[in-house]
């Protein structure tokens, strides 16, 4: 049950957003402006979703110096959209300073301004250099939204269909995926999240974002995918709000009639 009148339905807004590379203050501002486009839009949505590293861009190189310290600004200024404006976030991710480690955390919102999750990438993407800067996270995280069980996971960490499948076993119904996509890995970012859903008969809600960044080009197509494997929302590649409904009583209905959960034979896969 959601706590407004559609039962079992959630609405969802993506911030499929730009990034100023290095510019921290000046993409918060962004965020807000668009947080609040979307909360004041014909249908108030019940999650709002930025995506990765929406704070830094991957300013890997002064990253030491503009991430946020424990995270306190971010958390501060979301905490306060979503009390003021009774909405859930999923906070995308960010550069979080812990001492002298760099983490890419995602945090979730709900609708008292309450942190109710925070999850630490687990899986670092090479070819961005990640690994060479970032710390990685040791917990996969699920956590309650909406009354309902939900996953997290960050960009890169899709390519591991071991971590979805854990969320999934620990009751997870929705798997957030906030992500810096880029070109020209279109058909994987598509067939991946898919895949997720399908084999996990779970909602899958991806924010990507568009945008330049040195040589890289990220092409959006934020994507809202069923239980089925059914595209439900789907961006283009321009700075938008793509918006969505998930009915959560579809995770069990598409589990009853297809039970691979009852039908594992863990004992023989390892």
């Amino acid at each position: 049950m959601t706590q407004n009148n559609r039962t079992n339905r959630i609405h969802i807004a993506l911030l499929q957003s730009d990034i100023a590379i290095g510019e921290p203050e000046i993409n918060k501002q962004h965020l807000r402006k668009l947080c609040e486009q979307a909360v004041y839009s014909s249908e108030k949505p019940d999650v709002i979703m930025l995506p990765e590293m929406w704070n830094t861009g991957y300013a890997l190189d002064s990253i030491h110096t503009i991430a946020d310290i424990d995270g306190a600004d971010t958390k501060a200024w979301l905490s306060e959209f979503a009390r003021e404006h009774s909405v859930n976030i999923i906070g995308g991710s960010i550069a979080e300073k812990r001492g002298q480690d760099i983490y890419n955390v995602m945090y979730a919102f709900n609708r008292q301004g309450e942190i109710v999750a925070e999850y630490s990438k687990i899986h670092l993407f090479r070819l961005m250099d990640e690994e060479k800067y970032l710390s990685a996270g040791e917990k996969p995280v699920t956590f309650e939204l909406e009354n309902t069980s939900s996953g997290a996971s960050i960009c890169y960490d899709i390519r591991f269909p071991e971590l979805t499948r854990t969320l999934a076993l620990k009751g997870a119904k929705v798997l957030f995926v906030p992500a810096e996509w880029p070109y020209p890995r279109l058909h994987h970012w598509r067939t991946l999240l898919t895949a997720r859903a399908i084999e996990n008969q779970m909602y899958v809600v991806a924010c990507n974002r568009v945008g330049t960044s040195g040589d890289t080009t990220f092409f959006g197509h934020s994507l809202i995918i069923d239980p089925w494997g059914e595209i439900i929302a789907e961006g283009g590649e321009e700075e938008q709000i793509i918006t969505g409904g998930i009915n959560v009583e579809t995770v069990s209905e598409v589990r009853s009639r297809i039970p691979i959960f009852e039908d594992r034979r863990p004992e023989l896969y390892f």
